[in-house]
């Protein structure tokens, strides 16, 4: 019987930072048993609903324990989200030291790996003789601005988006400043120094796992393999393990057959419906709210919107939800108006299993990389209407790169209008520039799932990884 290999993982706050680490360590126990992991989790206030059933998912190897939760008083109000998940992080270094010490004194741990906020936890590593791994959740893109931002930060003296020509990265589309990270909007803020703080510390580990994969992003990933970033003459190792997502271990067939809207969608022709979402975290303001609200009206296509309610803050939902009612919200006799054709869904829906119905023909979505490689998966196009984060930034890339998304154009704090949103629906529904990019969406869902075949790319890399670590002697 091959001997247990013990591993520590450690997300960061916030439920769509815990969900593709923790899919990540399935997909590692489901193709090598032999594994023991044991998550390690920062919480800001009491841990979310939506986590804690999450975790009853998991397999009997993977264990998971809540860190003592950090008060949201000890934090700057009004932070941007990257700078309060990053502060939960640090403050609770103390106590993921202690859980780290706590196992290794039963089982030594061969590797620590953790998201990209929760990289100060890496260095603990040294003293348990254990490998370190960052779990980068987002695209090879994205990776590569993270590992070029150290240079670029030196070479620029004005704000990113002031500049004149676009960024070219290799093997990326090129991309201008205004569409680079949230955090890089104002160079002297806190959100950037932190950002630019993750983006230095990557040259230091033993390696990045990246929840992306070859037939999604072949340039950028082969770009960062040849050049393996070399800093103080150590070389970056990259494994591209994705697409890492929840598709395969969402729900059971019994819980999906009770989810109203799936009946609802198997009532509906075939790539006829919209489905409209903006995230975990997303909320737009009332104003635009009715104007996609008429703005879908005026489109005349089937939709199935997850509406949340309003906020001037497109990153309210990011900790919690609010407690009211989204669809006191909408317009004046909208839900009676639409109601033949549009289905409005407070707050939450089984996103992976809606996707798998074939009557959903488009994805109205902020572009979060979750949301996009579940999009992929089922061959769903998208029209792009990012919010925060890097979320323009994977736009670019959907739109311009890989010609699989309709981008709306739209200036920040711009309120996007009725007439706008209807034409870009219709296009990707109805339209000859829809055909096309349902077509080339079939080509990338075919990528990833040969990805994920037992001699495809992700797979393999899983596999090399795994037998690094089983063969593993200590530092």
């Amino acid at each position: 019987m091959a001997k247990t290999t013990h591993i520590a993982v450690i997300p960061s706050p916030g439920f769509s930072h815990l969900v593709p680490i923790l899919e990540f360590t399935k997909r590692l126990v489901t193709n090598h048993p032999n594994f023991h992991i044991t998550c390690i989790i920062p919480s800001l206030g009491s841990p979310p609903n939506s986590s804690k059933s999450y975790l009853q998912t998991i397999p009997p190897n993977i264990n998971s324990i809540f860190l003592p939760p950090i008060n949201k008083h000890d934090l700057p109000q009004g932070a941007y989200p990257g700078v309060i998940i990053q502060l939960t992080v640090t403050l609770s270094l103390p106590s993921i030291h202690q859980a780290l010490k706590s196992l290794n004194s039963k089982a030594p741990l061969v590797a620590l790996i953790a998201d990209s906020f929760a990289f100060e936890a890496l260095d603990f590593a040294k003293e348990f003789n254990s490998l370190s791994y960052l779990y980068f959740p987002s695209s090879a893109m994205n990776l590569s601005l993270s590992l070029h931002l150290v240079k670029l930060d030196e070479e620029v003296s004005c704000e990113y988006k002031d500049l004149q020509e676009p960024i070219k990265l290799q093997g990326c589309v090129p991309i201008h400043g205004r569409d680079l990270p949230a955090p890089t909007k104002m160079r002297s803020n806190d959100a950037y120094k932190k950002f630019l703080q993750r983006a230095k510390s990557m040259y230091f580990f033993d390696g990045i796992l990246c929840n992306s994969f070859l037939e999604l992003e072949s340039g950028a990933i082969k770009a960062l393999e040849e050049k393996g970033h070399h800093e103080n003459g150590k070389k970056i190792s990259i494994f591209p393990v994705g697409p890492i997502t929840q598709k395969g271990s969402s729900a059971s067939s019994n819980d999906v057959d009770e989810f109203e809207c799936l009946k609802w969608l198997k009532n509906q022709p075939q790539n006829s419906v919209l489905y409209v979402s903006f995230g975990s975290g997303g909320t737009l303001s009332l104003r635009q709210i009715n104007e996609l609200a008429y703005g879908l009206e005026l489109s005349d296509q089937r939709f199935l919107w997850v509406l949340r309610a309003p906020s001037d803050s497109v990153s309210a939902d990011y900790f919690e939800d609010a407690n009211v009612d989204p669809l006191k919200f909408l317009p004046k006799g909208f839900l009676e108006r639409t109601k033949e054709k549009g289905l409005v869904l407070a707050s939450w829906a089984p996103q992976v299993e809606v996707l798998k119905q074939s009557s959903v023909g488009g994805f109205l979505s902020h572009c979060g990389w979750n949301s996009i490689l579940e999009s992929i998966q089922e061959g769903v196009p998208i029209v792009a209407w990012p919010l925060f984060a890097e979320q323009a930034m994977n736009a670019v890339m959907l739109s311009d790169g890989l010609e699989v998304a309709i981008r709306l154009k739209f200036e920040d704090d711009e309120i996007v209008e009725k007439e706008k949103i209807a034409k870009v629906v219709k296009c990707l529904m109805e339209g000859e520039e829809g055909k096309g990019i349902r077509e080339r969406m079939k080509v990338l869902k075919d990528g990833a799932a040969k990805a994920l075949k037992d001699d495809g790319s992700s797979i393999q890399t899983l596999s090399y990884l795994a037998n690094q670590w089983e063969n593993f002697g200590g530092i």
